[in-house]
């Protein structure tokens, strides 16, 4: 697939043999499988209105993704076709700082994505218990949970063609009901809601955790880079559609909800939605919510489950992670990854659900500011590598744009508690000693680890940079 030629990684043209397992994804189900890494709908969104009122919401989803969704879509764009493989974030980093900050990148946003996908099952059941009560706990909460969790696990295992098209039709159930909603809504509306705003009573670690959480892991869909089609076409294209998508898939129902019923701020929590439907709709609308939003998070885990195992296969791939995390079943899918994956629902037995809101955010923090230092430093060491999509700016032009979110990042880690604080800082620990227990196990041999002889040399243009550097000038 790749072969190092003088300072810069080639990536050359011919596919690679692993990427023969199974069908590729295609760009309409990539864009929405990127809908749902990301989004879901617009769920979840309501406590940015509690948080802060109508204008600042409606602004902020409006100004956020310019600050952190924009950028990060780009760096994807470039980095995903720079690396067309699977292990996204990971190989980037390994190859702009070498093999252990890759393995800590990888911990870090697989850890993170398994918390956030434990959420998922639950808030399934969760919109079922108003219709079944049996569901609210005890033995039957718990069975229907496990019973989930194996589904979807299952529809993973058979293929990403499958979650892919899955996703597609989940997406438009999800969507749709809030078009319908909004234009239902119009003849209600009256402007003057949007503009109330009291900033002396903001809520600002709820406010910016919930545009945070809504509106970041665009990087997640690179750790599928190997099963997409035409990945260096795909890939940014599926990327813009997304990104259109999400933005007014949150702001529409936003604007005309807060718009069409007069406010009260407290009411405005996670699943507030189907309240507004039931009023500017009634019943059937609210109903239709409630479902669309069940359906949601069961796309939000497949799509999720799917990033977090082929990253998984992808770092085993490099050398990473020993070498079964890279067997695949007959499906073409990465079996190991896929079990592994699915075990974070146990998470959420001792942490609320904005508590785990919160870990994610300060996990994903972390990993973004790798992400970055790896995105500038290989516009460094290796300027002329191909970039089938380059964000057209120079190194200072990268540099800057990644000013603006690192400084978000920053603001969101400062208002953490304590209590997310101390459990994301002993989840970035044991990646830190992880790393260097598995290479005592290589060296030993007690387990096996292989790098695929498919893929490019990423350190090559690393150790050519520092031999032109090391090397006295005649």
């Amino acid at each position: 697939m790749g072969e190092f030629n003088g300072e810069y990684i080639v990536i050359n043209e011919v596919p690679s043999p692993r990427a023969n397992h199974g069908q590729k994804i295609s760009l309409l189900p990539l864009v929405f499988l990127i809908f749902y890494e990301v989004s879901g709908g617009a769920f979840g969104v309501e406590d940015s209105v509690k948080a802060a009122g109508p204008l600042l919401a409606l602004v902020g989803f409006l100004v956020f993704p310019f600050i952190w969704s924009v950028p990060e879509a780009l760096i994807t764009a470039e980095m995903g076709t720079m690396f067309p493989e699977n292990g996204g974030y990971a190989v980037w980093v390994s190859s702009a700082l070498g093999p252990y900050w890759g393995f800590q990148q990888g911990w870090m946003k697989w850890l993170n994505g398994v918390i956030d996908n434990a959420l998922y099952p639950v808030l399934f059941i969760d919109y079922l218990k108003s219709g079944i009560p049996a569901l609210g706990g005890g033995l039957p909460r718990i069975l229907a949970l496990l019973a989930l969790t194996i589904f979807l696990t299952y529809m993973n295992y058979r293929g990403l063609t499958i979650v892919g098209w899955v996703a597609v039709l989940l997406g438009i159930f999800s969507i749709l009901p809030f078009v319908v909603m909004g234009f239902i809504s119009i003849p209600k509306i009256k402007p003057k809601r949007w503009l109330v705003a009291d900033v002396h009573n903001v809520d600002w670690n709820l406010y910016l955790n919930t545009l945070f959480w809504n509106l970041n892991y665009w990087d997640s869909i690179s750790t599928l880079s190997g099963e997409v089609e035409n990945p260096k076409k795909t890939l940014p294209k599926a990327l813009l559609y997304a990104l259109i998508l999400v933005v007014l898939g949150y702001f529409f129902p936003l604007l005309t909800s807060t718009g069409a019923i007069p406010l009260q701020r407290d009411l405005w929590t996670d699943g507030y939605f189907s309240d507004v439907a039931k009023i500017v709709g009634g019943v059937w609308l609210r109903w239709w919510i409630q479902g669309a939003a069940a359906m949601s998070n069961m796309g939000l885990f497949v799509a999720e489950i799917s990033s977090d195992s082929f990253q998984l296969l992808g770092m085993a791939e490099r050398g990473m992670l020993p070498e079964f995390f890279a067997k695949r079943s007959r499906y073409g899918t990465p079996l190991v990854g896929i079990l592994f994956s699915a075990s974070g629902v146990i998470l959420l037995s001792w942490m609320s659900f904005l508590e785990i809101v919160a870990a994610e955010n300060y996990l994903y923090c972390f990993g973004m500011i790798l992400e970055f230092i790896a995105f500038v430093r290989l516009r460094i060491i290796a300027p002329a590598s191909p970039r089938p999509y380059k964000i057209p700016v120079g190194t200072i032009g990268a540099t800057l744009m990644c000013i603006p979110p690192t400084i978000l990042i920053c603001v969101v880690l400062i208002f953490s508690s304590r209590k997310v604080m101390i459990v994301s800082l002993v989840g970035v620990a044991i990646g830190l000693v992880m790393q260097p227990c598995l290479k005592h196990i290589e060296k030993k041999r007690w387990l096996r680890f292989s790098t695929s002889s498919d893929l490019p040399d990423i350190q090559a243009a690393t150790r050519e940079k520092i031999k032109q550097i090391d090397s006295p000038v005649v």
